[in-house]
C-alpha cells in the first residue's frame, strides 16, 4: 500500500501538467496547489514506505547487505533528494512575473517521468529481488 501511495499520485499529475500548460490566473494557481498537495502526499507515503520496508527486511530472511536491499536504499535516498529539488522550486517559479511557463511545464513533465522511473526501478528491486553482485 505504501508503495502504491508513493507513486500513484504522479500518474494523475501527468494529466495535470498538460492542463497547467494552458491555465491562467486562479486556475493555474489551483493546479499548482493540487500539484503541491500531491508532492506532499508522496513525501509522507515515502515515510510509510521506508518504515514498512525496514520492518519487512528485519522480519524477513534478507540481510541489510543484500545487493537488492542496498540498491533499493540508494534509489530511495536518491528519490528523496530528487523530490526535494525537482518540484518545489519549479512550482515557485510559476508565480514569478515573466516566467517561461512552457519551459516550466516541460521541466515538471520531465521531472514527473524521472521520479516515476526512479520509483519503478525501486519497486522492481523490491519485487524481483535480483542478485546484483
Amino acid at each position: 500500500m505504501s508503495a502504491v501511495a508513493s507513486i500513484g499520485p504522479f500518474f494523475v499529475l501527468l494529466a495535470l501538467v498538460k492542463k497547467l500548460q494552458t491555465a491562467e490566473g486562479q486556475v493555474q494557481e489551483t493546479y499548482i496547489k493540487v500539484f503541491q498537495v500531491a508532492v506532499r502526499l508522496v513525501k509522507h507515503a515515502g515515510h510509510a514506505l521506508v518504515l514498512s520496508g525496514a520492518v519487512l527486511v528485519i522480519s524477513g530472511p534478507w540481510p541489510w547487505t543484500t545487493s537488492w536491499v542496498l540498491m533499493t536504499i540508494v534509489i530511495m535516498f536518491s528519490s528523496i533528494i530528487f523530490l526535494a529539488r525537482a518540484f518545489s522550486p519549479t512550482l515557485k517559479k510559476f508565480r514569478e512575473p515573466g516566467a517561461d511557463k512552457l519551459a516550466l511545464v516541460s521541466k515538471l513533465h520531465r521531472s514527473v517521468w524521472m521520479y516515476m522511473l526512479l520509483l519503478m526501478v525501486m519497486l522492481w528491486l523490491m519485487v524481483a529481488k535480483p542478485a546484483l553482485w
